[in-house]
């Protein structure tokens, strides 16, 4: 998820930095409000997904940043400031702020506000989806339709519930490339994986075990997973387990749609 960080302060800002990529964030830091505003402007990178505003910043007022990024976008603003008074939270809040946050903050609080105004700037049905695959997966004979929500190998279809399914194809849109514990929590989950590690495990387990191909997802130790991609000259070898992750270990418990479905 990209998030645009508006802060004067560079020290807040990188602490902030790290504790958000921490969490899968994809961070651009803006020292002011001109080099906020032209953050905004559309080049055809992935949209912002939220904004995180100041509002003592060095060239302009933040009240007056909200109010521009408001005239011509619909991104969630949340205004983080030392302002503590009613007054300017009413203002905020009228000028078109999503969400109005105090410093100092729990960063645990921070985060669920993050996930929560990124939800309400979702358009409808658009997170039931999932993230979108950059294509069939037929290399090791697994096919992933996102329309139909729907998985198969070698022409036989796998029944996978919807974080599964939304896993999978998250880590099919660039094989190879290692999705961080944070990304993914982030990207399926839309929630921090504090205490959530144990899940994410669980879901790895039963999908390789669904699919049947248990070297496709990868454990990279202390950092998080990859879908291997087909190597097409050498013969197909299982990965070697992570000790420390309990889902190389063999067949994972399938989750259904419970709690670990959050």
């Amino acid at each position: 998820m990209r998030l645009l960080l508006v802060e004067d302060d560079d020290r807040v800002a990188a602490a902030l930095v790290a504790v958000l990529g921490r969490h899968g964030f994809q961070v651009r830091h803006a020292r002011s409000g001109h080099e906020a505003l032209d953050a905004l402007v559309p080049d055809g990178s992935d949209p912002y997904r939220v904004v995180l505003l100041d509002l003592g910043l060095p060239d302009r007022d933040g009240f007056e940043v909200c109010s521009r990024i408001r005239a011509g976008s619909g991104v969630p603003v949340i205004m983080v400031t030392a302002r503590a008074d009613i007054r300017s939270r009413i203002h905020g809040l009228n000028l078109g702020a999503d969400d109005y946050v105090v410093k100092p903050y729990d960063m645990g609080e921070l985060l669920a506000r993050i996930h929560a105004v990124a939800r309400r700037g979702t358009p409808r049905g658009a997170e039931e989806s999932g993230p979108e695959p950059s294509g069939p997966l037929a290399s090791r004979g697994v096919e992933i339709d996102r329309e139909r929500r729907r998985v198969s190998v070698e022409g036989r279809d796998v029944p996978l519930t919807r974080k599964e399914f939304d896993l999978l194809a998250l880590l099919a849109q660039s094989p190879g490339v290692v999705y961080r514990r944070e990304q993914i929590f982030s990207e399926v989950w839309r929630s921090g994986w504090e205490g959530n590690g144990r899940t994410l495990e669980v879901h790895i387990g039963s999908l390789r075990t669904k699919l049947g191909l248990p070297g496709l997802v990868e454990a990279v130790r202390g950092v998080g997973y990859r879908l291997i991609p087909d190597q097409p000259d050498q013969p197909d070898q299982p990965d070697q387990p992570d000790p420390s992750d309990p889902s190389d270990g063999g067949p994972g418990t399938a989750p259904g749609d419970g709690p670990a479905e959050r």
